[in-house]
């Protein structure tokens, strides 16, 4: 049977190596390298943001959300993963009217608040993109091992081989392109494997009760992750790119919310499956993999289907991510040229492939990566507002730096054990460190503001 699933892996790959190579645009340069300027639909981007956002993680965190901690957290986690988009899809016509020669959130910060705001942000969009990396060839490791007698290491460096023959030789169109194979593919795949699994669940009595906590403590979480994922892929340089590659607002704003909502119920469906395999009496495992117990009990050709369903979605978000970290170092490093963006992309993956074969857990870290992101999210998007300036964005940043550790510390009475409390240990989210530099950034950042001398407005901002 092996022999047929490497059959299958080194099948789908290569169709996504000669797809991403078939986009690649011969006479461009390093800008249409890393922004496809203007030459994107509503359609395409709407796929293309389903596809980039979606991974490996939706097959692990929404299912264990859903049949522990019950619907309204998964409501939560859905809202979280698609609000980014919406954000998008309203700021990211105001994004491209201030900056219409923009590269990415770095070139944002800077034209805002000036080089210092712009390397901070510059950093913790990477450190949560790397994160981001290494937890999906991760994922795709432990996922071989699960559902095929594949050697995992084979499937991880396939992977990133194949996502970086395309993406290096044809950038962000070659990731935009297959981005819409991708997301046909998971979606088809994703309806072929829960349907049939579903079908093989032991019966479930409607009369039990759903899986979860109470009410209060489910909204507690439902919040955290709203605040965690939200932030977190507002730095996702990724996201950022496809700002510039529309066409123009009107099909920006289509296609992010064409990505929001498609996301919302990719993810609602993926953690309603777990639910009702909770709800079953099946055993989903310790630590708990729902989505994966859900096929115990299915054919044995549907591990297959779910294979490669798991590889398209770690793919999908795979090839964005290496053409995203090239962007961003392109931008950042002035006079960086096209090959020298290529080979810095293959050199920045021997780390990464390093890492994830591993297999080591990486939640914590991107879980601080996370809150990071909270801690400035709020100060760079008032970038867009007049009266917002860069003593404020690093006031409000460094509040938010502060109200990350104060619920820990006022809950304990120390300080050392708040700064402990924000960098989760067990890889446990909790609310305050997220609600705490959320509010003390925003409150901040906005006093700050309103008592300072106004600055004059970038073009196109409010």
């Amino acid at each position: 049977m092996w022999y047929l699933s490497l059959a299958a892996v080194a099948a789908a790959l290569l169709l996504f190596v000669w797809v991403g190579l078939q986009a690649r645009q011969p006479d461009s340069g390093l800008d249409d390298y890393i922004t496809a300027r203007n030459s994107q639909g509503a359609q395409a981007l709407g796929l293309s943001f389903l596809a980039s956002g979606m991974g490996g993680w939706i097959l692990f965190a929404p299912p264990e959300v859903g049949a522990l901690v019950g619907p309204i957290a998964l409501a939560g986690y859905a809202v979280g993963a698609a609000l980014p988009f919406i954000v998008f899809a309203f700021c990211g016509p105001a994004i491209r009217r201030a900056l219409p020669e923009g590269r990415s959130i770095g070139e944002f910060a800077q034209a805002c608040f000036g080089t210092g705001v712009r390397r901070w942000v510059a950093l913790i969009s990477l450190l949560y993109m790397s994160c981001f990396l290494i937890a999906e060839l991760t994922a795709i490791g432990a996922i071989t091992s699960m559902l095929s007698a594949l050697n995992p290491a084979v499937v991880i460096v396939g992977v990133a081989v194949a996502t970086l023959i395309y993406t290096v030789w044809g950038g962000l169109r070659a990731s935009l392109v297959t981005d819409r194979w991708q997301a046909w593919l998971l979606l088809g795949l994703l309806l072929l494997v829960g349907g049939v699994a579903l079908q093989r669940l032991p019966h479930i009595d409607i009369a039990t009760a759903l899986p979860g906590i109470p009410t209060g403590a489910a909204l507690g979480v439902a919040l955290t992750l709203v605040i965690a994922v939200t932030a977190a892929n507002l730095f996702h340089q990724g996201y950022w790119q496809r700002v510039w590659a529309a066409e123009d607002s009107r099909a920006l704003g289509k296609g992010a919310m064409l990505g929001g909502v498609t996301t919302v119920l990719v993810v609602a469906v993926v953690g309603g499956l777990a639910i009702l395999t909770a709800m079953s009496g099946a055993d989903i495992g310790a630590p708990p993999i729902p989505f994966f117990a859900m096929l115990k009990d299915a054919p044995t050709w549907l591990s297959l289907p779910a294979l490669l369903l798991a590889m398209t979605l770690v793919a999908s978000s795979v090839d964005t991510l290496q053409n995203a970290i090239a962007s961003l170092a392109v931008t950042e490093k002035q006079g960086l040229s096209l090959p020298a963006a290529r080979w810095f992309t293959v050199l920045l993956m021997v780390p990464v492939v390093v890492i994830a074969l591993q297999g080591i857990s990486v939640l914590r870290l991107f879980l601080i990566a996370d809150l990071l992101c909270a801690t400035a999210v709020v100060p760079v998007l008032l970038g867009l507002w007049s009266r917002m300036t860069p003593g404020a964005a690093i006031a409000g940043a460094l509040a938010g730096l502060l109200g990350a550790v104060l619920p820990g510390w006022f809950s304990s009475g120390s300080a050392l054990q708040g700064i402990l409390m924000a960098s989760f240990p067990g890889g446990v989210p909790s609310l305050g460190p997220f609600a705490g530099a959320l509010a003390a950034s925003a409150l901040v950042s906005v006093a700050v503001a309103l008592l300072g001398p106004r600055r004059q407005p970038a073009r196109g901002q409010a």
